[in-house]
């Protein structure tokens, strides 16, 4: 066994034991299976990518076997480890791991806690089959996958009926966008005879595929990106989603699954950079969910509704990048999005561990001396979201913000516009979010207040590596390291004289967003409320989220549901199948009944009808001579 092999086959091992075992075995073992597969994939990742820089960068490759053959074409489980992949498989085994080692702590008196760490072992198995698969086909099993355990984990307490809804209606909305992308994979097939990523790139770039399969395939494959990374119109699954267990929002809503949608346009730049119309329209898509999403989470309550809406925004901003054909700025941000956005869910993992499990921020406040490893690190985790340099997410905002304007390949005024002003409401919410939750005076009840306390150290051990991550992280060059792969895109004439405007622009919007959220929020609750009053209806509005899942349930579901019932059920399933069968038997038990008539029980009727057919019998034989 390779070791790309390896690093995939490692937590589906953990998957299998804990699954079988783990119940009878008890909760250390259960705990060392579940953390110390991914920590060994971890391990042997960090030993491809120290062989992938011994090799020149050249890429590995690894065939695991022949899966079938059609024809004279095989498709092969076949994985493939560059730069792009080392930088997506380091992110999803390690930020995996601490998450893992987290929910140890946040997980240790739930009855299904074998059955947890198997789903995470699972999850983990996929999304590293997503991003290893050297073929569409390998990347699409994981694809599919992911969605499978996203779908255990959402629902994983499926005794409440919401939180078995919110898992179900991921699944149904993900499926959506698979549609698109399994569409894209056939016009791939169709126009290039092959499914083998490499090939596909190289074919799209050297001009051998046909121009106009260039847009329709960058479309359909952007149709299943919008499904796994949340976008406009398919992202209204994803807040719905943090009813899972907080570390789920993590692993999940934060460092992998919802940047798969990322990580295929980026690996299939080869066809985006021949299909500008299907760019713009991810630039737009892109930009348009920013805003919208960070709107909303101007206006919601629940910590991990905040934090929900959040990732739905930053999602945006990596859309962009790739829509301006910044492919390695967008994973950059996908890199320092997984350190803070992980820090910043399982901090309010935290902070809900100390609530007694409450979430609305209304009913916080004063935490920052009673829970300090907590504070400090969500703190440092909401600075660098917001923008704050040195911190990582400074560096990746910026450069999105920078190639929104300069890009050769659709920057403008008009997105740096959108993207600044998105990026100052986030700011905003985020500092609105810190304020509530950790200074003020308490606004919890007495019994929550007295049994306040801070998280065990599986759990703040792990808020303060990813802290110094979310801190420092900004400082490897992603985009200049993947540069041999995706390059940068060219800088439009002329622009260059900006770039420091932007870096400028970039901080005055980062520290406006917090000298704004500390004057509404920071100490005055009644000037907090007085400003809710004020924008009543514009707060009812955001509170509900544009409404979008009420027309949505007014205008898809009930139909669906309608033409399913008066359609499939009644006309189809009651009327055809089931018409057509009892119709069978009914035919059958008349014919039956008449031809019991025949046994009547009279051997002289018998013996009659024997001598008919005997005579029936010669009389034919003696015709057919």
């Amino acid at each position: 066994m390779g070791l790309l092999t390896l690093i995939v086959v490692l937590p589906l091992v953990g998957f299998v034991l804990n699954g079988l075992l783990g119940n009878r075995l008890g909760k250390g073992f259960v705990s060392a299976v579940g953390c110390g597969m991914p920590a060994m994939a971890f391990a042997v990742t960090i030993k491809c990518f120290l062989d992938l820089k011994g090799a020149g960068w050249a890429p590995i490759a690894e065939t695991a076997y022949v899966w079938t053959m059609v024809g004279q074409d095989s498709f092969e489980v076949a994985f493939w480890f560059d730069r792009l992949t080392a930088v997506m498989a380091l992110i999803v085994t390690g930020v995996g791991t601490l998450i893992h080692v987290y929910s140890t702590g946040y997980m240790h008196e739930d009855k299904s806690y074998a059955r947890y760490f198997a789903y995470l072992n699972l999850f983990l198995f996929f999304m590293l089959l997503l991003v290893l698969g050297k073929s569409l086909l390998v990347l699409f099993v994981g694809w599919e996958g992911v969605g499978l355990a996203s779908y255990l984990l959402i629902g994983f307490w499926f005794g409440d009926m919401e939180k078995a809804a919110a898992g179900k209606k991921a699944f149904i909305v993900n499926r959506i966008g698979d549609a698109g992308f399994l569409l894209g994979m056939f016009v791939i097939y169709s126009a290039v005879g092959t499914l083998d990523m490499p090939h596909i790139n190289k074919a799209f770039t050297s001009g051998a595929a046909p121009a106009v399969s260039a847009s329709l395939v960058g479309l359909l494959l952007f149709i299943g990106a919008t499904g796994k990374s949340a976008q406009i119109p398919l992202y209204v699954w994803l807040p719905d989603a943090m009813a899972g267990p907080t570390p789920v929002s993590a692993l999940i809503h934060a460092a992998t699954m919802v940047t798969a949608g990322v990580y295929l346009v980026a690996r299939m730049s080869g066809i985006y950079l021949n299909a500008p119309e299907a760019s713009t329209v991810i630039a737009a898509v892109g930009a348009l969910t920013a805003l919208m999403a960070a709107t909303i989470a101007l206006a919601q309550d629940d910590i991990k509704k905040v934090l929900a809406y959040s990732t739905v925004s930053q999602l945006g901003f990596m859309f962009v990048a790739l829509g301006v054909g910044a492919y390695g700025v967008a994973v950059f941000h996908v890199y320092t999005h997984a350190f803070f956005k992980a820090c910043l869910f399982l901090g309010a993992g935290s902070v809900i561990h100390a609530m007694s499990g409450e979430q609305d921020i209304k009913k916080m406040g004063g935490l920052a001396k009673k829970i300090p490893i907590t504070f400090f690190t969500f703190a440092l985790a909401t600075a660098a979201i917001a923008g704050i340099p040195p911190l990582s997410g400074f560096f990746s905002k910026d450069e999105i913000l920078w190639y929104a304007l300069a890009s050769g390949r659709g920057g403008s005024w008009l997105l740096l516009g959108v993207m600044a002003f998105t990026a100052l409401l986030t700011a905003f919410y985020m500092f609105r979010l810190l304020w509530l939750t950790f200074f003020g005076k308490p606004r919890m009840i007495k019994e929550v207040e007295h049994h306040i306390h801070e998280s065990p150290p599986s759990m703040t051990g792990v808020l303060v590596i990813l802290a110094v991550l979310s801190a420092v992280g900004g400082f490897l060059s992603i985009p200049h390291f993947l540069e041999p792969l995706v390059a940068l895109p060219a800088v439009r004439p002329g622009m260059d004289a900006f770039h420091y405007f932007v870096v400028g622009g970039s901080i005055a919007i980062a520290l406006a967003g917090l000298v704004g959220a500390a004057y509404f929020f920071g100490g005055d609750a009644a000037r907090a409320a007085k400003v809710r009053a004020s924008f009543a209806g514009a707060y009812r509005v955001l509170n509900n989220k544009y409404y979008v899942d009420e027309l949505y349930d007014r205008f898809i579901n009930r139909p669906l549901l309608w033409i399913s019932e008066a359609v499939f059920l009644k006309l189809g399933d009651r009327l055809l199948i089931d018409g057509t069968l009892n119709g069978l038997a009914s035919v059958a038990q008349r014919t039956a009944g008449r031809l019991s008539r025949v046994q009547t029980g009279s051997l002289h009727k018998y013996a009659f009808m024997v001598l008919v057919g005997m005579v029936a019998s010669l009389v034919w034989m003696w015709r057919n001579g």
